[in-house]
């Protein structure tokens, strides 16, 4: 039996206490995503680590992270991402592209992203599906797909424009493009599906203390948290079949 192999594009370095209480950022994604006997390898592309391309064959899905970072930035970094997602398209290889790899996913197939007009959005968010005029294939393994679904969010750019032959699977109230795919092999979500609840309370802290945020943002943001909970099984399962399922399933 063939063993699943999978990367981790982490395009944020590990802050102070997800080193400490996780081991790294890496850790996390694994804990969310991954499965017994399969194998999952780290290139820190922030710090200019990537994947040889003659060795991209070899792998069956990648993840690209959130980051601090702009998606719509030309740091020599991100410019060199975006040629490797448009090689993997190219390829039809799974691509999973969660916050900032939501947005260099889009943009590095022709979509548009910006800075959100409508500012921060950091907290608990309900995502609506648009499951009526079709549900990916991926999605079909849950059970009574719901029309709505809390993730963690924590970004202020957002995509404004999906690539050519991209379809949006979810909105928000804040986020026109909160989930879009392309085929059965690209997958971009907004939200933080791997992210538990003490990660963002230690990211809004950080981010308050560098005033990057205000505080009635993040005392918003917290009481968010301490009142409901997100989907987390259900988003983690969104991501595990859409890594894991062959591609020969079509759109219902």
């Amino acid at each position: 039996m063939k063993v699943g192999r999978y990367a981790v594009l982490l395009a944020a370095r590990d802050s102070e206490y997800v080193e400490r209480v996780y081991g790294g950022y890496f850790n996390v994604f694994i804990a969310a995503f991954g499965e017994e006997g399969e194998r999952w390898d780290l290139f820190r592309v922030v710090d200019d680590e990537f994947p040889d391309m003659s060795e991209l064959y070899k792998y069956d899905g990648f993840v690209i992270s959130g980051s601090p970072y702009d998606a719509y930035g030309n740091d020599y970094w991100i410019l060199k991402l975006c040629f490797l997602l448009q090689t993997l398209d190219a390829m039809e290889k799974k691509v999973l592209g969660i916050c900032f790899g939501h947005q260099v996913l889009c943009r590095s197939l022709g979509g548009k992203v910006g800075k959100a007009c409508s500012g921060w959005d950091i907290g608990l968010t309900t995502v609506k599906v648009v499951k009526d005029l079709w549900v990916p294939s991926f999605l079909e393994e849950l059970d009574e797909m719901p029309s709505t679904l809390s993730i963690i969010e924590c970004h202020q750019d957002e995509v404004f424009e999906v690539p050519m032959g991209a379809q949006v699977v979810a909105f928000s109230e804040k986020t026109g493009v909160e989930m879009f795919v392309i085929g059965q092999h690209i997958l971009g979500i907004q939200g933080h599906p791997e992210y538990t609840k003490d990660i963002l309370y230690n990211i809004i802290d950080r981010l308050l203390d560098n005033n990057s945020i205000q505080r009635d943002i993040a005392e918003k943001a917290k009481f968010g948290l301490e009142t409901a909970e997100p989907d987390r099984k259900s988003w983690e399962k969104i991501c595990r079949d859409f890594l894991k399922r062959r591609q020969n399933s079509s759109f219902s």
